[in-house]
């Protein structure tokens, strides 16, 4: 298994760099960003490099890459530098927590990530560059395209077609054998009950204050006998 760099110098990849040190057998061995963004050394305790200079450094031949971005753009960001990586010749790293409750027969691409304590059905096939985090749910026969972000409390059931690079935001749902356009935003707590056509937002409205504030509630609820 080849030594791994890490691609980003952010808040993602510290968290990507903590599930890989000490829930993985992946040796990380530096960190690599854009110029501009490029942190001092040492970054975590590694050693940091430029990108343009990081296929010297740290030859493909050698070492395997991962990118640890966020969403930004819809994941174009990330998508797009996967795509530089690949052209580099970099195999680009996929991590699943041991207790990430995939079953065995979930076919999922490069790039990407499943934290513990999701929910993945059966006979699901996931693309590439996809990030799932703790508490995420994939029902039965979906297919999730690749550049995707399902962050915690996302759930999909079963038989969802899913384009690419679509944001699932916390707490929401896509009910069952839907399709899912590409370039989506799927807020949080929002319901999706049918099919969505490429670049839709779908959002839940925020919950309003009551007029009283939290002392004032307290004293006129039975909250306190709790």
């Amino acid at each position: 298994m080849k030594p791994l760099i890490l691609f980003g110098c952010g808040k993602i990849a510290e968290v990507v760099l903590y599930f890989l040190r000490d829930h993985s057998e992946r040796r990380v061995v530096a960190c690599c960003a854009d110029r501009p963004f490029l942190p001092e050394e040492p970054w975590n305790g590694l050693p940091t490099v430029a990108f343009d200079e990081v296929e010297a450094r740290y030859p493909p031949q050698t070492h395997d890459m991962f990118v640890a971005l966020g969403y930004q753009s819809m994941n174009a960001l990330r998508q797009m530098r996967c795509e530089q990586a690949r052209q580099l010749g970099y195999q680009l790293a996929s991590y699943v927590h041991p207790q990430s409750g995939l079953p065995n027969d979930c076919a999922y691409g490069d790039n990407c990530f499943f934290m513990n304590q999701v929910l993945v059905h059966p006979r699901v096939v996931i693309g590439s560059n996809v990030f799932v985090w703790s508490g995420a749910m994939i029902g039965h026969h979906s297919r999730i395209g690749n550049n995707c972000w399902l962050t915690s409390g996302a759930s999909i059931a079963g038989g969802v077609e899913v384009g690419d690079n679509v944001f699932f935001a916390i707490g929401s749902t896509v009910c069952n054998s839907l399709s899912i356009g590409r370039n989506c935003f799927i807020g949080a707590n929002a319901l999706v009950s049918r099919n969505t056509q490429e670049g839709e937002v779908l959002l839940a409205e925020s919950s309003k204050p009551i007029r009283l504030n939290s002392q004032q509630f307290l004293r006129m609820s039975r909250f306190n006998d709790l």
